[in-house]
């Protein structure tokens, strides 16, 4: 009896958790939507030296047929700021999102910065990456 029970619950966890998968469905595109063009999609320092200027910026263009809003750029870290731009991009026309690395870290790096925005790609991730030179030490 206990094996009828115990083969009862484990048949009806294993219907109830099949019952629970989600439908993945596509939304349809919007015609009318903005739309991101970025020139790059990483930027690569390349090897820097240690305190240099960590500012370099992702230029795009809205490809789009309506204004592009850009709502919010976040980072991976605190050592990596980004800068939205504070107005709309109008279709045809291009816009900056300006990104400062803080390079007193001597060593690779690589950081995200992910864009949100009312385009029909709302959620764009940008790379940034790099070598932060260590400092010689003087010879005697």
């Amino acid at each position: 009896m206990r094996k009828i029970i115990t083969m009862f619950v484990i048949g009806f966890l294993t219907f109830t958790m099949n019952a629970q998968e989600k439908q993945v469905t596509e939304k349809p595109k919007d015609s009318n939507a903005p739309a991101f063009e970025f020139v790059t999609d990483v930027i690569d320092y390349g090897k820097i030296e240690l305190n240099a200027n960590g500012v370099r910026t992702f230029k795009f263009k809205n490809t789009g047929k309506s204004p592009l809003v850009i709502s919010d750029v976040k980072s991976s870290c605190g050592c990596t700021v980004p800068k939205k731009p504070s107005e709309p991009i109008m279709p045809g026309q291009s816009g900056e999102i300006e990104v400062k690395y803080d390079t007193n870290r001597p060593g690779g790096f690589s950081k995200t910065v992910t864009v949100y925005s009312n385009a029909d790609e709302n959620v764009k991730t940008l790379q940034i990456k790099g070598i932060v030179l260590k400092p010689e030490t003087p010879v005697n």
